[in-house]
């Protein structure tokens, strides 16, 4: 049986995931990259994107992450991330309907400052991103 991988997920607020798993598939900021015990240390910059832990060579949670930071140790990996969703505990249509109350606030900022603005198509990009997560594979 194959060494397991201790893999951390902290927010502000807490440590959303400690578990030891086989493998973390994590969406860096480069492309997505694969973590299994004894990998070589690095330090990467998420992009928002799925985290897809597997047990016996099979997806056992997929966590959406907005952004983050992911660092590789000897001893597994921390994943630091401002907002993470467990997908399994945020229903598609809540994601749905978070994508359209974004795309809402957006039609109706009119005249907004353009940093008003940025911060609204910004809130429209993560959104899309988390409700395309349920169809990713």
């Amino acid at each position: 049986m194959a060494d397991k991988l201790q893999f951390d997920l902290v927010s502000p607020e807490r440590v959303l995931v400690s578990d030891a798993v086989d493998m973390v598939v994590v969406p860096g900021a480069e492309g997505d990259f694969g973590v299994m015990a004894g990998h070589a240390p690095v330090m990467a910059l998420l992009r928002p994107g799925l985290i897809t832990t597997y047990e016996n060579d099979r997806p056992a949670r997929r966590i959406f992450v907005a952004s983050g930071f992911a660092e590789v140790n000897p001893s597994g990996i921390i994943v630091l991330a401002e907002n993470a969703d467990d997908l399994s505990e945020l229903p598609q249509e809540r994601a749905m309907q978070m994508l359209r109350n974004a795309e809402e606030d957006l039609q109706a900022a009119g005249a907004a400052s353009e940093a008003e603005r940025a911060k609204l198509e910004q809130a429209v990009a993560l959104a899309r991103a988390r409700s395309e997560a349920y169809t990713a594979p």
